[in-house]
């Protein structure tokens, strides 16, 4: 199990950057000295931010030591990962309300559900029975495996993970039942039940042209 160390190094140009270091055996038992920059001291501005930071990374590597190879990083490590460098207030492309509403399903639905399995035990097919089982709108739950698959990308996109399960989960995001269309009789019969419409509709037709 490694821990590797966090180094702050200073750049030719720009803040300096905290590194992760950590060493690993090839094949032949070599040892190899690795790196990897983690982000800057605005990012980041102390050690342990910067450690919390490679959460993800360290599991990676972890898993990557171990005899079998499994990739062994869980949801919350994703998360945590993704949160970090997605949704840090002031970095993120994303605005205020998305990056609110993306913590917000992230701390109450995918976490407690999902967060202490490993990526490659989610299953496309456990995902959507959950999803079908949650007394939500149509459009909540498509929120969740919106974000789901996009917690899947950000973990393909470090190279934490090779897939997303999620493009298999079939929820759509349509009302469960259409919506009531009232006819012209009855928006007559609700207006004439309305006492303040009459009197001001009557008002505004005999107001001068």
């Amino acid at each position: 199990m490694q821990h590797g160390s966090i180094i702050q190094a200073t750049r030719k140009q720009g803040p300096d950057v905290w590194q992760f270091r950590w060493s690993e055996k090839d094949r032949s038992g070599r040892r190899i000295y690795r790196k990897k920059v983690i982000g800057t001291v605005r990012q980041y501005p102390d050690a342990q931010a910067a450690r919390h930071a490679t959460t993800a990374l360290l599991a990676h590597i972890n898993a990557g030591a171990s005899e079998n190879g499994g990739c062994k990083i869980t949801v919350e490590q994703i998360c945590e990962h993704f949160e970090q460098r997605e949704l840090r207030s002031g970095d993120s492309f994303r605005s205020f309300a998305t990056v609110k509403t993306y913590r917000g399903y992230i701390r109450k639905w995918i976490k407690p559900r999902w967060g202490s399995l490993c990526l490659d035990e989610i299953k496309a097919v456990e995902v959507e029975a959950w999803l079908r089982r949650l007394s939500l709108a149509r459009s909540s739950l498509a929120k969740i495996r919106s974000i789901l698959s996009i917690l899947f990308n950000h973990a393909c996109r470090y190279e934490l993970f090779d897939r997303n399960p999620m493009r298999f989960v079939r929820q759509g995001a349509k009302r469960r039942r259409a919506p009531d269309v009232l006819t012209a009789a009855e928006i007559k019969e609700l207006v004439d039940h309305l006492p303040f419409v009459n009197a001001l509709l009557s008002f505004w037709r005999h107001q001068p042209a």
